[in-house]
């Protein structure tokens, strides 16, 4: 075991004593946040739990579907090709499931919001949980305006901005975001499942178009099957660097691309406080959803690849517009003569990135309530309304839509790109957290002698390797994300923060925060996982109904 993770021991706590019998509680440590039952599970009246197992796989789902499929994968499969982008997106993913497995175990256990940031208080740090909580912020303070501009931008595929000004759309959409998530959080949960619905309605039906078309079943267009995996190839050979490390250099930028597309698939846990029956049904969302997620992903991204180049001069002119015409399923059926998908693709691309927003939204707000629960935040976010919703957060989040404006002044397409390498960079941060995060809490299970599987409401399969692989993969694609700005010529101040300006931030606030509170790092032996689950055993789930009749067929979300 790796000297970080052992921790320092605690001699002033008898583990032994700890969850023997119903009647015993666990003592706990000074040193630890204050873990009282009635303390820490008070959001839970707050807090009204309104999101249930449908709400939750659907949310789930709907938020790793929108621009980065929709849009990035046209920018992906310009600079890794066929074969680089379709593995660029299939890795991602296996990796963002050790992430996901991982978050949910814990939230299994800890169901409350904020998720990770307040994991990491009880076992890691209480400095990394300040650190991650305002990174997490300062994320979802770019990534929510990057949706509400591309859906300004999607609207101008119908009119354009000499017409109205996008400023318009931008208000708009930033007041509907803002008044959704100020309503009880089932209206919230209904309409991501209706959008949901539409996104997977949408993609299935690009993929039966997609292969028509490649089958050559569309009338005066010739079978194309692996075509363009073959001219103009596998890879495409990037920044015009020869050999095999500009086709390898090509497929590595990939990996950026879909850790946008990926981001906030964790997301599944941080409403925890608000889902009912959350230590079942998170880690079913968890065990489900990455099935689905592969499929929807790495199908729709290899069906891409065999219709469109990676050399069309359609998807190469389409990089600076911005609009639904840079999506290479547009693109395919506008090549096969098919004109009314752009306008129907238009239409869903504009409620999932809608959607993505809201989505962001209720993230970032339960994230900031989970700050002020834990005395990082102003108390005041932590009042809420008649509906159970934290307003005071709310509101101070729809502040930053006003970002937005910026592209008032620059291209539209430009500032989203500079959102977008934001948002990645951030979340690869937060991916390696909740592996670090977690791994402490897996070496604090084998150190108390708590075995997993029996002992905790869900253990997590292949750990502690898929956080291992997970953690050391992200860390080495976040400091190698802006390699092209170190060759020769090709030096962009923009890109370069874009892709680190998040490691100074995360380390600042970490390091900050330990300096000014005089924090130390939790100990393996005094992390109170013992304590969890004796509130997990005195507070038992329903048991789930058997599902009948038609209920049977909903495989998406049962």
């Amino acid at each position: 075991m790796l000297p970080f993770f052992e921790g320092k021991e605690n001699t002033d706590i008898d583990i032994e004593k700890v969850g023997v019998t119903d009647n015993e509680r666990l003592d706990i440590p000074e040193s630890l946040p204050a873990l009282r039952e009635e303390e820490v599970f008070k959001e839970k009246k707050d807090l009204k739990r309104g999101l249930e197992q449908r709400h939750i796989q659907m949310i789930a789902l709907a938020g790793t579907i929108g621009t980065g499929l929709f849009l990035g994968s046209g920018r992906a499969l310009v600079t890794g090709g066929p074969v680089g982008i379709f593995l660029g997106y299939l890795l991602t993913g296996l990796l963002v499931s050790g992430v996901v497995i991982s978050i949910a175990e814990m939230s299994a256990l800890v169901p409350l919001s904020g998720s990770i940031i307040r994991q990491a208080e009880y076992f890691f740090d209480p400095a990394l949980s300040f650190a991650q909580g305002w990174n997490t912020m300062y994320n979802y303070s770019v990534g929510i305006p990057a949706e509400i501009v591309a859906a300004g931008v999607l609207i101008e595929f119908w009119i354009s901005s000499s017409q109205v000004s996008s400023a318009v759309w931008i208000t708009v959409l930033g007041l509907l975001v803002i008044s959704t998530n100020l309503l009880f959080i089932r209206v919230y949960g209904e309409m991501e499942f209706v959008f949901a619905i539409l996104k997977i309605l949408l993609i299935v039906g690009l993929i039966i178009m997609g292969l028509c078309i490649d089958l050559g079943g569309v009338s005066g267009q010739p079978r194309l099957g692996f075509h363009y995996w073959r001219d103009p190839g596998p890879f495409v050979q990037y920044l015009s660097i020869p050999g095999p490390l500009g086709r390898f250099c090509g497929f590595w930028t990939t990996f950026s691309n879909a850790a946008y597309a990926y981001s906030g698939v964790e997301g599944i846990a941080n409403a925890a406080a608000e889902t009912r029956n959350p230590r079942r049904n998170i880690p079913k969302a968890a065990k489900r959803i990455f099935v689905r997620v592969l499929i929807f992903y790495v199908l729709s991204v290899f069906v891409v690849t065999l219709l469109v180049p990676s050399n069309s001069e359609d998807l190469l002119s389409a990089q600076g517009k911005g609009n639904a015409a840079q999506s290479p399923f547009v693109i395919a059926a506008s090549l096969a003569g098919i004109k009314v998908v752009p306008h129907i693709m238009n239409a869903v691309v504009l409620t999932s990135a809608w959607s993505a927003a809201n989505s962001g939204m209720l993230t970032s707000t339960r994230t900031l309530y989970g700050l002020a629960r834990e005395g990082h935040a102003p108390k005041f976010l932590l009042w809420t309304n008649r509906f159970g919703i934290p307003y005071m957060c709310v509101m101070c989040v729809g502040v930053f839509i006003s970002l937005g404006y910026m592209t008032l002044s620059n291209n539209a397409s430009i500032v989203f790109a500079w959102f977008q390498d934001l948002v990645s960079t951030a979340a690869l941060v937060q991916w390696c957290i909740i592996c670090i995060v977690y791994l402490r809490f897996y070496y604090a299970c084998q150190r108390q002698k708590i075995d997993r599987y029996t002992e905790l409401p869900w253990a997590g399969p292949f750990q502690p390797y898929a956080a291992w692989v997970s953690l050391l993969s992200f860390a080495t694609i976040l400091l190698t994300a802006g390699y092209p700005v170190f060759i020769k010529g090709d030096w962009d101040s923009e890109e370069f923060i874009g892709a680190y300006f998040n490691l100074p931030l995360i380390f600042g606030l970490f390091f900050g925060y330990k300096w000014v509170k005089g924090t130390k790092m939790v100990g393996l032996e005094e992390m109170p996982v013992k304590y969890y689950i004796e509130i997990a055993k005195e507070n038992p789930e329903e048991d789930d109904k058997p599902t009948k009749g038609w209920r049977r067929f909903t495989i998406l979300w049962s």
